[in-house]
């Protein structure tokens, strides 16, 4: 489902030509994230605001200021396994 509003400050279009991706769309955050990490899996907190990038997506949880690259599977849930700082960081490391 794509019918949730940008982040903040930003434009759809602004994220699509940032991250070279014509067809990125904001998601319904109503998902299961998880944080994959070398130190095993942990459920993150609700997601505030997902992007979706085809197979790719950036997540940011309710509580943390921080954008979490992940895979986007069929069926809505999302693993992620990098973080970044900064939205337009994130969004050139797609």
């Amino acid at each position: 489902m794509a019918d949730a509003p940008p982040p903040q400050g930003w434009a759809l279009q602004q994220i699509r030509d940032v991250s070279g991706d014509r067809e990125a769309v904001a998601l319904d955050p109503d998902r299961s994230a998880k944080w994959v990490a070398v130190a095993g899996v942990h459920e993150m907190v609700r997601p505030e605001i997902v992007l979706g990038f085809h197979g790719l997506c950036l997540v940011k949880p309710a509580d943390d200021g921080n954008r979490h690259m992940g895979s986007l599977y069929d069926d809505g849930s999302i693993d992620c396994w990098a973080a970044y700082d900064d939205l337009y960081e994130a969004l050139r490391g797609l």
